[in-house]
């Protein structure tokens, strides 16, 4: 195991160190509970966004505390999630007197602790919270880590169009609303070159062989739809495109939000190579890309592989989307 880490004990700890030193105009971060946080929530009369889940899949989702995103981020050891705890402290911390959403990945963990800091908030300080479930994955229906679809890509593109409404000044119930309509309106799949290693097991989660690759792979490592021989770029493409487009399904004529996104071990420059081929099949299929995200936003620790994720966008969706956002990982506009 080669890592730029000290204990593996401490490799979240020390992190979240790092993150308070590096952005202190972004963010403020609660070292004993493990808590990224805005630096200046709570907001009077804004409804608070709180999501949270295992490290290792930065920047999400401490790197989208901010402006126009969230108002804090629990983070709970690699790939586990935070405790009730952690979640109720923030919880009670962000709520600036219009209600708290709590935006929860679809892992069984995440959901169960999320529901217990719900009612803990409620019962301890009468705060009132609403929660959606991002389930976007199309490629297996249970994992290891879920009961339905698992929570991956939408989930970002759905912080950055909820925290815009927030920011606005809409309601809680509204904010909730949109957010389950943009889970609804999108979908994911990815693919991985190579396995990730958790600090904490010192080897890698599985093992592909240097002529392999695995398609619908999940963010912790889980196994996908099928293992198969090592493919260009184009032909990886299709394989996360096509089951996207036929889940919706997108039909011609959609307008979208076309995402690729690294596992944190692809550069760059092999994104933009995805995103063209991506780019050619949605144009092939009458989908136009109303707007695009293409970088490392939600990550595997160092697994080389990409996801692909479609939005089905109206023009509000859109103005959300475009709407000032200034976080440790996006900005623009502000």
């Amino acid at each position: 195991m080669k890592k730029l880490i000290n204990d593996p004990a401490d490799v979240v700890s020390e992190a979240l160190r790092g993150i308070a030193l590096a952005h202190p105009d972004h963010v403020r971060v609660d070292h004993e509970n493990r808590i990224v946080y805005r630096k200046d929530a709570p907001r009077s009369g804004k409804v608070g966004l709180i999501s949270g889940g295992g490290s290792g899949h930065e920047p999400m989702h401490g790197g989208f505390v901010g402006l126009g995103m969230l108002d804090a981020a629990c983070a709970g050891e690699v790939f586990t999630s935070p405790v009730p705890d952690q979640m109720m402290a923030a919880t009670k911390e962000v709520d600036g007197g219009a209600g708290v959403l709590h935006i929860v990945k679809n892992y069984t963990g995440d959901v169960m602790n999320f529901e217990m800091a719900a009612e803990l908030a409620a019962a301890e300080a009468g705060t009132e919270v609403l929660s959606v479930v991002t389930d976007d994955d199309v490629a297996v229906q249970d994992s290891l880590y879920t009961a339905g679809r698992r929570g991956v890509g939408v989930t970002v593109l759905l912080e950055k169009i909820v925290g815009a409404a927030a920011e606005e000044g809409r309601p809680l119930q509204e904010v909730a609303d949109l957010a389950k309509k943009v889970n609804d309106q999108g979908r994911s799949m990815g693919m991985a070159l190579t396995s990730c290693t958790v600090p904490a097991a010192g080897k890698p989660t599985f093992e592909l062989a240097e002529n392999e690759m695995e398609v619908g792979i999940g963010i912790h490592g889980e196994p996908g739809r099928q293992r198969l021989p090592l493919a260009p770029a184009k032909d990886v493409a299709a394989l996360l495109v096509d089951p996207v487009l036929q889940d919706l399904p997108y039909q011609q004529g959609d307008s979208v939000i076309a995402f690729v996104n690294g596992m944190g071990g692809t550069p760059l420059i092999e994104l933009y190579v995805m995103y063209n081929e991506v780019r050619q099949l949605l144009d092939a299929a009458g989908i136009t890309v109303a707007r695009s995200l293409v970088g490392n936003y939600i990550t595997s620790l160092e697994m080389a592989g990409c996801s692909v994720t479609l939005l089905k966008v109206d023009d509000e969706l859109v103005r959300l989307w475009d709407a000032p956002v200034n976080t440790p990982g996006l900005r623009w506009g502000a």
